[in-house]
């Protein structure tokens, strides 16, 4: 199991950002380096990349407030 992670946005350990939107569903099959998901943090706009191949298990949903490091999905 791969964990996907809100990205680092910051040096400050608990800079947060927004899960802005979902590209795939849950349950999906994902080839590692899909585009899944934006996040919008302060004014920039930023692209999560699948880092392996699987099945997808959402755990944040759209709109959600994130911690950098925070898990957001696994990809089984």
């Amino acid at each position: 199991m791969t964990e996907v992670l809100f990205p680092p946005v910051s040096a400050d350990a608990g800079a947060e950002g927004v899960l802005a939107t979902w590209f795939v569903s849950d349950g999906e099959q994902v080839s590692e380096g899909d585009l899944l998901a934006e996040v919008a943090v302060d004014k920039v706009d930023m692209e999560i990349l699948a880092p392996a191949s699987g099945v997808i298990r959402l755990l944040a949903k759209e709109s959600d407030v994130a911690t950098q490091g925070t898990v957001i999905a696994r990809i089984e």
